[in-house]
């Protein structure tokens, strides 16, 4: 185990990507790469791993915040996340796309983690209707508006506050599946093997979801767009 692994911290830099057209080519690019670091890991190449976690360190992170809703503990269950695939990798025998794997093992630990913390009272009413923040401002900087203009600036930020705030509302099987869905852009087929349901199942709870969000924003968007 190298030292970030030893002090249990993540290696903050990114490698460069080289860009690649349509979702299905990037998928399949993702496959290969992911199972050609997972070879040299067991190979004994640790720093095959190091790579493996740049390349979700942040989408594992996205996921766990919008299911905890607190920074410091997304942060948190992240690193716990990546010490239990470390430990775990080698009994992967690569029958589902590791993404796919990889997404089970975290949305399995974040439901555990809001299970734990809902027995301790960790969540008061208002917090459950607080849009999600960080520390370092990341999901705000993901969801920025590329125009200019301040005034529109803000309210896209207003907007986007609010999209977050109702998702926080959804009950969690709900939640689960939107994330995946509509933020993690997964197909309905991967979400269905990672949450262990029903291909049927996994699009009913998707389109009550979407129905549920559509009934918390509606009064709000229409107040928006009042003269």
């Amino acid at each position: 185990m190298n030292d970030h692994e030893a002090n249990g911290t993540l290696p903050k830099q990114s490698l460069s990507n080289q860009p690649v057209d349509g979702r299905r080519v990037i998928a399949l690019d993702a496959d290969r790469v992911d199972k050609a670091l997972i070879v040299r890991f067991n190979d004994g190449d640790r720093l095959a791993f190091e790579e493996l976690v740049i390349r979700y360190q942040q989408r594992i992170y996205n996921t766990a915040l919008r299911f905890l809703r607190v920074d410091d503990e997304a942060q948190e269950v992240t690193q716990e996340i990546f010490i239990k695939v470390y430990h775990a990798l080698p009994e992967f025998r690569g029958e589902s796309k590791f993404s796919t794997w990889l997404y089970q093992v975290a949305m399995n630990h974040c439901k555990n983690k809001l299970k734990y913390l809902k027995r301790r009272h960790y969540y008061t009413s208002d917090s459950m209707e607080q849009a999600v923040e960080t520390q370092d401002g990341e999901m705000s900087r993901q969801f920025a508006s590329d125009d200019p203009d301040p005034q529109q600036e803000a309210q896209s930020r207003e907007t986007q506050e609010k999209v977050r705030a109702a998702i926080n509302l959804l009950a969690d099987d709900q939640r689960e599946v939107i994330v995946l869905r509509e933020l993690q852009g997964l197909s309905y087929e991967e979400i269905a093997d990672i949450t262990g349901q029903a291909l049927g199942t996994v699009k009913s709870r998707i389109h009550r979801a979407r129905l549920e969000l559509a009934r918390l924003l509606k009064p709000l968007l229409e107040i928006e767009c009042e003269p």
